[in-house]
């Protein structure tokens, strides 16, 4: 890949050989130096020593996090966001909150919030009201943090989600009409749901704010696939897209041989927004 994206590692996903906590470094030591996460706990509130435990391995790593999610539920088990599940507002509300201070800790301005399946019994027309006021919140939260964003993604593999296209995350987000919120475009994902990637990118960069690639099929790293990630990467920076590329795939061999499609002098960034809080304050003198 010989365009100047800047690539990050997705934890969650990537280094599962290690425990969680070890994982940062582990990126760290592959040669980036930014990574983002998945929700890291089994709850929506982490205790405090959970989440201090968290803030060590990312800053003692030295990596910065560009990027974290919302709890979404029981992933494993199926489950993919709270924003539209009815019954679960208690615990929207208070996870918004832990996951914003949780980022500020970190310096992270990027917050992925998973729309929810679709729940037998309920209308669906209940369930886009209730997103509608839980992205509200989720928004109006992120911009007095720091003037964060908030992320829509249209996801495949998971039957019951309603949001497959970029069109569908780009209506949730007019409806919301909040300006900090903005599409995650998951080449991956809007590929095996059968969108129109080329046209997405040609037509939408500019409510683009976040990007994550895996290749299909099998979901495996860059290359182990058909699709044409490299060209599409490049078509985003050519058409003005100057932010995060998420690597969010399933290595088909060991992680660290999964990178090889990327040149090592392309894993790092060396921009100050990929730059951990403490040595951001070192170099400013603060």
């Amino acid at each position: 890949m010989s365009h100047t994206l800047r690539y990050e590692v997705n934890c969650s996903i990537l280094f599962t050989e290690l425990p969680l906590l070890e994982r940062p470094a582990a990126a760290r030591g592959a040669g980036f130096d930014a990574i983002e996460l998945w929700w890291p706990f089994a709850t929506a509130v982490p205790t405090d020593a959970e989440a201090d435990a968290l803030v060590r391995a990312v800053t003692d790593a030295g990596v910065a996090l560009v990027g974290l999610n919302f709890f979404a539920g029981d992933m494993p088990g199926g489950d993919r966001g709270l924003m539209s599940w009815p019954g679960r507002e208690l615990e929207v509300r208070e996870n918004i909150a832990a996951t914003l201070e949780l980022g500020a800790r970190l310096g992270c301005r990027t917050y992925n919030a998973l729309y929810g399946n679709r729940i037998e019994g309920v209308a669906p027309q209940e369930q886009d009201e209730l997103a509608t006021a839980n992205l509200t919140l989720a928004a109006s939260s992120a911009a007095a943090s720091g003037g964060s964003t908030v992320l829509v993604e249209p996801v495949s593999g998971a039957p019951r989600y309603p949001l497959l296209t970029a069109a569908d995350a780009l209506r949730v987000i007019d409806r919301v009409g909040a300006d900090n919120l903005a599409l995650l475009a998951d080449l991956y994902h809007l590929a095996v749901n059968g969108d129109d990637v080329d046209a997405v990118i040609a037509e939408h960069v500019d409510r683009i704010a976040h990007v994550q690639v895996a290749d299909s099929p099998g979901r495996g790293e860059p290359g182990s696939g058909h699709l044409e990630l490299d060209r599409q990467l490049g078509d985003l920076q050519a058409a003005g897209y100057a932010g995060w590329v998420g690597l969010e795939y399933k290595p088909t061999g060991s992680t660290e041989d999964s990178f090889a499609f990327l040149d090592h002098e392309r894993r790092a960034s060396h921009a100050t927004q990929a730059r951990t809080p403490s040595e951001q304050s070192r170099s400013t003198g603060a």
